[in-house]
């Protein structure tokens, strides 16, 4: 009987343990980074596969009536199928308040070998727009694509992140949006902030602005300006004084010409 307890005691004590290490796993990942949206896409996955299937049987059609080869891939639709839903059953999309997250683990075209696993990051400093598409073929089944633009660099499309499925894109660049114009008020709050906390900084009222500037006399002390009113005085009547002598002599040059003739 004693063993029988013990063995309940160490089974009792190897699940505490594994749940308390499963919730610390969790905690630490809650920890290190938190997440402000998460975006959903099981509700997308019948629409999602349905587009996928039609998509793959148009190309299959296409190629049936070139090589043949499409033959082969009509054959492969139930595993062209498996591999999509596994593929947005794991996707996960999510923002941080510093980048979006895009996780994904997608099985290998022969599932046999294994799976692919994806995960990127973008910086929102890095995002400049983010773009919600919808094809014709697209529309027909109620599916999106968004796609997360760079910015400063100049690239083709395809170097893009480009996501399709997922349930409310409209929702999700909207926070993506936000989270950007926070981001930038609260850079531009620390500029000014930074600014006025600088020595020897004056801010002028805008009366001040408005205010004609001052003359070179104004800023000239009142004795100053006397002597220099003096001076002018002197030199405009030297000025005249000069004037009236070349008129003087110039109109006895034309009268000795003419008594002359």
């Amino acid at each position: 009987m004693g063993t029988g307890d013990e063995v309940v005691e160490i089974e009792s004590l190897e699940r505490s343990l594994l749940s308390e290490s499963i919730t610390g796993e969790e905690g630490t990942e809650a920890e290190d980074e938190s997440v402000l949206y998460t975006s959903s896409f099981q509700e997308m996955e019948e629409n999602f596969v349905k587009y996928q299937t039609a998509q793959w049987v148009l190309f299959s059609l296409l190629l049936i009536l070139a090589w043949g080869i499409g033959l082969f891939m009509l054959l492969y639709i139930p595993v062209r199928r498996y591999i999509l839903r596994k593929d947005i059953r794991s996707r996960k999309l999510y923002l941080t308040p510093n980048s979006i997250v895009y996780k994904v683990t997608r099985p290998v075209p022969f599932p046999c070998f294994g799976v692919l696993k994806k995960e990127k990051h973008v910086l929102l400093p890095s995002v400049a727009d983010v773009v919600i598409e919808q094809g014709y073929l697209q529309s027909l089944f109620g599916v999106y694509s968004l796609r997360i633009e760079n910015v400063g660099v100049r690239r083709p499309p395809s170097d893009d992140v480009q996501i399709q499925g997922i349930a409310n894109p409209s929702a999700f660049r909207k926070a993506v949006l936000t989270r950007l114009s926070n981001m930038r008020t609260q850079v531009f709050s620390r500029q000014v902030s930074a600014i006025e906390d600088t020595p020897n900084f004056r801010i002028h009222s805008p009366a001040s602005w408005l205010s004609p500037p001052r003359s070179k006399l104004d800023a000239i002390p009142h004795s100053g300006d006397l002597a220099l009113l003096q001076k002018l005085e002197e030199v405009g009547s030297s000025v005249k004084v000069k004037q009236a002598l070349y008129v003087f002599f110039v109109f006895n040059s034309i009268y000795a010409s003419a008594l002359g003739l």
